[in-house]
């Protein structure tokens, strides 16, 4: 009963299966290989106009170095002040991008209030040089608490950025999970609501390895690929991450990826709003379920070989904790299977 992460899991067979063929011969180094170049148009199909596709290995190198292609002196990039890229990466953005700053903006259940976003903006102004200006704009999609923004939210918050002339960036490391959730075109979650840049993650959803920044200002994809280099984030043998997201969109194996763990996770958050001993702490909305129980049955979950972690309250969090009691995540996954769940479930009850 691995709950722990997506990130726990290993890679889909055909995944696995597209690696190991593609461990002989020879190809061109450095992401110029013929695989290389149709995983890229492949991008641009799926998103729906031609983009700029760099690999890296992480999330976090394509959060920074998204973040970093903007940077200015004395720039700052906004984001969730709960957000992975905030809380969670080690100060990466400030250090690729040469000391840039992450403002973090508050809102409930992991996204972005676009008043607060408007207040926050309110306090720098172009002629000041001492607090600095405005560089850049990061939501996550799905939210580091499994909730989403709406295709309304991203364009009220991409208005917002342009207002200010400020590129929208998107974490996409549970990229998927929200695309089949919202039921959308990654067309439509993206560019046409006025993402500039996503960090488009494969990692979480089947992938042994496998992120990329994709850009959709081809002007600046030049500059992208001397940062990528410098961060040493270029690969010499990159058709083995280009091997891995080939197969990965065959046949939308992402999409199916996608669908089922948002299923179990779904499978769940039933199980424990059934559940007398437990219950959901909020909505979920992709593939993250988090749960508020007390240390009692946490401790026979885990005798009996559960895996998730506790997780700090939300600063904006409404609800109420009892005596004992502590908010905890569960991650569901492609590899996630129903017993599993019902394992789970007959524990809980």
């Amino acid at each position: 009963m691995f709950f722990a992460s997506d990130n726990w899991a290993g890679a889909h067979p055909a995944i696995a299966s597209r690696l190991s063929g593609s461990a002989g011969g020879f190809s061109t180094a450095y992401g110029d290989g013929e695989l290389d170049k149709a995983v890229y148009e492949k991008f641009s199909e799926i998103f729906g106009r031609e983009a700029a596709v760099f690999f890296v290995a992480t999330g976090t190198a394509a959060n920074a170095l998204s973040l970093a292609l903007y940077g200015k002196p004395g720039g700052i990039s906004f984001c969730h002040r709960e957000s992975h890229i905030m809380e969670d990466e080690c100060g990466a953005v400030e250090y690729l991008s040469g000391g840039g700053r992450l403002l973090g903006i508050e809102g409930a259940l992991g996204r972005i209030d676009p008043a607060a976003l408007e207040r926050s903006l309110g306090g720098f102004f172009p002629e000041s040089v001492h607090s600095g200006r405005p560089a850049a704009l990061s939501i996550t999609q799905s939210t580091e608490i499994g909730t989403l923004y709406s295709l309304e939210d991203i364009e009220a918050i991409s208005a917002i950025a342009a207002s200010r002339s400020m590129p929208l960036h998107m974490d996409g490391a549970r990229f998927a999970n929200a695309l089949v959730a919202l039921g959308c075109t990654p067309a439509e979650m993206t560019w046409k609501r006025g993402v500039d840049v996503v960090s488009f993650g494969g990692t979480k959803n089947g992938c042994w390895c496998a992120e990329a920044v994709v850009l959709f200002d081809l002007d600046l994809a030049r500059e992208m690929a001397f940062l990528r280099k410098r961060a040493g984030q270029l690969f010499s043998k990159s058709r083995f991450v280009a091997a891995q997201f080939d197969a990965y969109f065959e046949d939308d194996l992402w999409l199916e990826n996608a669908r089922h763990s948002n299923a179990m996770a779904t499978r769940l958050a039933g199980a424990i709003d059934a559940a007398l001993t437990a219950r959901l702490a909020w909505q979920p909305q992709a593939n993250e379920v988090f749960a508020i129980f007390g240390d009692e049955l946490a401790g026979r979950l885990q005798a009996a070989g559960a895996t998730f972690h506790q997780w700090p309250a939300p600063r904006d969090f409404t609800g109420q904790l009892g005596e004992g009691e502590k908010i905890y995540r569960f991650v569901t996954s492609f590899a996630t299977q129903s017993q599993d769940i019902d394992r789970l479930a007959d524990l809980v009850r």
